[in-house]
């Protein structure tokens, strides 16, 4: 379902050479008032008022524990699955501070759950970086969307949007069969959309929630990887998300760290399966990250005041930087890695 749009986009060229950051600013309503530049002509660009603190230029260099706000965060309940455009303050997605160098140029990419959080950053250094990208996301989360999809055509790649719900058998098939046949091809496949939500006591948590946080976490990858195995050839590369909650699993969040350590396993026993066909798999394991799934249920109200505070730097880690991760996992750079997690928790968790 993807949407059409009347202007020329933007050449490799001008992608590789430098594409003007604050073209995309404009079109995707930035995060953070933040410094950014090109290759080829560095300069200052202004965005919206909210928040006050700047989002870092990613090219200089800073200390990490100040790099992005930190708690007290206001309560601010969404219904699930939440919007990042409701939050205060807005996640970075690497909106106006992510630059590629054309590691990704002629690949072709689908991310679930590339409206917003992790798969956002993604779908978005992908297309920095010089990959076609088609993104999955269920039909409330269309206003995040959209924004996606206008960073990836103003990074000069084809944006394919294609809204459903991933916890359906047949529509996970005809997501990878559409990404297919509008990419033109698939190279690389994110599992990144999940279900996290809070319960006290495994006595209240029921059996639909247990039934749809598998369907979300573990049956979707399942089954979109199996569709996309057919189509991937040497040189592709599977990312999975998981979680610090796979190693250390917080008591209110029984159902969603058994899926979790699900996708571990998967990540491994795939691996080794599709290593002598050249397709690589691999996972990332975030810790706590500033993203919608936390506001809308994923974590209590009350959790969300202080939340990342006891992490060692202080603070949550933002969308923005895990992208470099996946850019690093889905290039040729990292041809020897198969079968590997790896970890991005300010200073605690595993792996």
């Amino acid at each position: 379902m993807e949407q059409k749009d009347n202007f020329k986009k933007p050449s490799r060229r001008q992608v590789l050479g430098g594409i003007s950051i604050g073209v995309v600013a404009a079109q995707a309503a930035p995060v953070l008032a933040q410094k950014s530049s090109t290759p080829a002509n560095r300069q200052e660009t202004s965005s919206q008022e909210t928040p006050k603190q700047e989002t870092p230029n990613q090219s200089v260099k800073q200390n990490p524990v100040n790099q992005y706000p930190k708690p007290p965060f206001s309560r601010q309940p969404q219904e699930p699955p939440g919007l990042a455009s409701k939050m205060t303050p807005r996640p970075d997605h690497g909106e106006t501070s992510y630059q590629g160098s054309g590691r990704l140029v002629g690949r072709k990419a689908l991310v679930t759950g590339g409206d917003s959080g992790i798969g956002r950053a993604a779908a978005i250094a992908f297309a920095r970086e010089g990959a076609d990208v088609a993104i999955n996301y269920l039909p409330v989360e269309e206003p995040d969307a959209r924004e996606v999809v206008q960073l990836i055509r103003a990074a000069g790649s084809k944006a394919v949007a294609i809204p459903g719900d991933i916890r359906d058998e047949k529509f996970c098939n005809q997501l990878v069969a559409q990404a297919v046949r509008e990419l033109g091809g698939l190279d690389i496949l994110v599992n990144n959309a999940g279900k996290q939500q809070a319960v006290d006591s495994i006595a209240d948590l029921t059996t639909e929630q247990f039934d749809s946080t598998f369907k979300t976490n573990v049956y979707a990858m399942f089954w979109i990887t199996k569709a996309a195995i057919p189509h991937l050839r040497p040189g592709a590369s599977i990312i999975n998300t998981s979680s610090v909650q796979a190693y250390d699993p917080s008591e209110n969040l029984l159902d969603y760290a058994q899926t979790k350590s699900a996708q571990v396993a998967f990540t491994k026993s795939l691996a080794k399966q599709l290593a002598k066909r050249g397709i690589r798999v691999n996972a990332i394991a975030p810790g706590p990250y500033w993203t919608p799934l936390q506001v809308s249920g994923g974590q209590p109200q009350s959790a969300i005041v202080q939340f990342g505070s006891d992490s060692p730097m202080g603070r949550p880690g933002q969308p923005a930087e895990l992208a470099p991760t996946y850019v690093l996992l889905a290039s040729q750079e990292s041809s020897y890695a198969t079968g590997q997690v790896y970890g991005a928790s300010g200073g605690s968790g595993n792996p």
